[in-house]
């Protein structure tokens, strides 16, 4: 999504850059008091990869977790149900928000202001470059 561009007055902007499939896929999870769980990768989000994000929540946070999500498909997957089966039920509670609520979900506004803000204008390959940059900077 192109945020912001520039060119002369009177002269629509074009970009050329070349069509790929070349994404990265992320899921996150806001708690009651503020902390932000995000997990990004380059291939798309299945049923079992949600569980190894919510095993990650189990890990993390102490207590009982109401979880509240929205009715995405990989929610609903078979793998979710045998996780909860397997035992995580007794801490990991879920919730389905309305069909279509984004309104009531707090993730949304953090997706919104990164597409609008922080990665505005970013494609993959850029974001990759400049997290690898950060890596090499960090080891250093």
């Amino acid at each position: 999504m192109a945020v912001r561009t520039w060119a002369p007055r009177g002269q629509t902007p074009v970009l050329r850059v070349p069509l790929t499939r070349d994404h990265l896929s992320a899921i996150s999870g806001i708690t009651p008091d503020g902390r932000l769980f995000l997990q990004v990768r380059p291939a798309s989000y299945d049923a079992q990869a949600v569980v190894g994000f919510l095993r990650v929540l189990l890990r993390k946070i102490r207590g009982p977790i109401l979880l509240i999500w929205d009715g995405s498909p990989i929610h609903r997957g078979h793998e979710i149900k045998d996780f909860l089966k397997r035992g995580a039920a007794k801490r990991l509670h879920l919730e389905q928000l309305p069909g279509y609520a984004p309104d009531l979900n707090p993730d949304e506004g953090i997706w919104n202001y990164l597409k609008r803000v922080e990665l505005g204008n970013v494609c993959c390959a850029v974001y990759r470059a400049h997290s690898s940059q950060r890596a090499l900077a960090a080891q250093a």
